[in-house]
């Protein structure tokens, strides 16, 4: 007769379960709780010596943050532009009739005046004004918004990185505006006497004030967008993903994306239409060539 006791674990199959469940359970805590960078292996020098990175510049990759932590601090940035939008949108608020007829002087020259244009719905007034104050909060909060963008890619970087964000974030602001501007000045008012004044000439002209304010809010942001490029191509650079070199040899091919780009984004199908919208786009383009070209010679005096 068998006196021992039996196994535990076959005569309480449950407990079996429960214990490989739990160790299951540990195995993916352990992996989110892992960092995303890997440890920093030894390389060698230029003799062969084995060479190993100093603390400081271990230390300058940015905190080894561990999956969860990246989400957390997503959740962070995100909640700080928005609540920087939502207070911004207040204060526009207070001043949205003002906004509205600074936005509307471009089809108030064509049509005659603001008080031309008309609204069908009973809610399109209310509307419009939540959309002034929206797109007014927007551009003015577009610094502190890429503000939070940098510092949620800056703990990736090092140090000697981290001294572009002053730069990053004023040519990045001033690039924006100065896309709005130019479409403000020069595209909205070439286009809405086209379109009003020559294509409908034998027409009466009845705007109505939301469709003129979505069209006009997706060329300002559009343009704003697009004069974007040299900020991406430097930072692409920095990262050595694109070289000047690469950028000046498919110029061509380049240039033909943006005339089919603007050919589709261009309110109108006319020459001019068209030479306003990829004359800036090829510009920038030059200017992104020369800005990769500093970063490349900064990149390569840094590595030697």
């Amino acid at each position: 007769m068998n006196d021992n006791p039996p196994n535990s674990s076959e005569s309480n199959p449950e407990n079996s379960d429960t214990t490989s469940e739990n160790e299951k359970d540990q195995e993916i805590s352990q992996e989110l709780s892992s960092p995303l960078i890997p440890p920093i292996a030894p390389h060698d020098d230029e003799n062969g010596q084995e060479k190993t990175l100093d603390t400081d510049e271990q230390n300058n990759l940015g905190a080894r943050m561990t999956f969860l932590e990246h989400l957390d601090e997503l959740r962070k940035r995100i909640l700080h532009s928005v609540v920087g939008i939502t207070i911004a949108f207040c204060a526009c608020w207070t001043l949205r009739e003002e906004l509205f007829y600074i936005l509307a002087l471009p089809i108030a020259d064509v049509v005659g005046g603001v008080d031309k244009l008309i609204f069908i719905k009973p809610t399109e007034p209310f509307s419009i004004w939540l959309k002034v104050s929206f797109v007014a909060a927007i551009f003015l909060t577009s610094p502190f918004i890429l503000l939070q963008v940098w510092m949620f890619i800056a703990p990736g970087l090092y140090r000697k990185e981290k001294i572009y964000a002053i730069p990053f974030l004023l040519s990045s602001t001033a690039l924006f505006i100065s896309g709005g501007l130019f479409a403000y000045y020069v595209i909205l008012p070439i286009a809405l006497d086209f379109l009003i004044n020559d294509f409908g000439a034998i027409f009466t002209p009845m705007v109505s004030a939301i469709e003129y304010f979505n069209f006009e809010v997706l060329i300002l942001v559009g343009m704003g967008a697009i004069f974007q490029l040299p900020v991406i191509i430097a930072f692409l650079s920095l990262f050595g993903m694109v070289t000047p070199g690469f950028l000046w040899k498919n110029f061509r091919y380049a240039f033909l994306l943006i005339i089919i780009v603007a050919a589709v984004v261009s309110p109108t199908a006319d020459v001019l239409s068209l030479f306003l919208w990829s004359g800036p786009m090829v510009a920038l383009y030059l200017i992104s060539i020369l800005v990769s070209w500093i970063f490349k010679r900064h990149r390569d005096q840094t590595t030697e």
